[in-house]
């Protein structure tokens, strides 16, 4: 069986390395990246599972970053984590799943589980292709 690869996004390092460790505990080759921009790159070079997104933070529009990624990339999973009880309707409707933080060490593996089962391999995902037809 193949490791299948995650991208974690999040402005915090800290954050992200505790995430990539907990990760790789259970058998996930990760990724991270400290910015939108940062992770759509990733995303062009290297094959991902599913993307794991932090919605509040400082330097990032977790919302623009969800649209991205499902525009260019519509078979990549997304898992939104966020702190907040309240998150809006819009972003909700641009990921697949949603752990709150208080809630990750029970829900975000069998999340991720759920995710990756619908991608089934670990294969490279290219961008979408947008041809106008005449």
């Amino acid at each position: 069986m193949d490791v299948l690869t995650l991208l974690c996004i999040d402005d915090r390092p800290q954050l992200l390395e505790l995430r990539k460790a907990l990760l790789e505990s259970h058998g996930y080759r990760v990724q991270t990246a400290l910015s939108g921009q940062t992770a759509m790159r990733l995303l062009q070079d290297t094959p991902v599972a599913a993307v794991l997104l932090e919605y509040k933070t400082e330097g990032m529009d977790a919302e623009a970053i969800a649209y991205h990624v499902k525009l260019h990339f519509p078979s990549v999973p997304i898992i939104l984590l966020s702190a907040y009880a309240c998150t809006p309707e819009r972003i909700l409707w641009l990921v697949d799943d949603y752990v709150m933080r208080s809630e990750l060490s029970e829900r975000l593996i069998p999340a991720i589980e759920r995710a990756t089962g619908r991608s089934h391999t670990n294969e490279i995902r290219k961008p979408a292709s947008h041809t106008n037809a005449a």
